[in-house]
């Protein structure tokens, strides 16, 4: 069960536990809400820039920077496109945002492809 909980964050115990929605550490009695600790350090636990070096956050517009080949697509997101409404997340491959473009649906991409608008 160890394997899967995160250690605490305080003295990087791995012994922690679950207590009703928190997580509890044997060592230094530390309590935390994993829930509530995720999105604060969402994307590794490091701010996510795009392309140019802003900071980007959940809800924030995005425009694409370069053309991008979309898999299964006859024609690529083209650059210049505007996303709205991005969600951070530790996606797979470096794909940090989670969005949905206008006319593909629902996709991740890669936070340095995109410049806040």
């Amino acid at each position: 069960m160890s394997e899967t909980l995160p250690p605490c964050p305080e003295c990087s115990c791995e012994y922690t536990y679950e207590m009703s929605p928190l997580l509890v550490c044997p060592e230094c009695a530390h309590e935390w809400d994993p829930s509530a600790a995720e999105p604060a350090g969402s994307a590794g636990g490091g701010v996510v820039k795009d392309a140019v070096g802003n900071v980007l956050a959940d809800g924030d517009t995005v425009t694409v920077v370069k053309g991008l080949k979309v898999k299964g697509s006859p024609t690529g997101i083209k650059a210049g496109t505007k996303v709205r409404n991005i969600r951070l997340v530790d996606g797979v491959d470096g794909h940090d945002i989670d969005c949905k473009v206008d006319g593909f649906g629902p996709m991740q991409l890669k936070s340095s492809v995109v410049k806040k608008v």
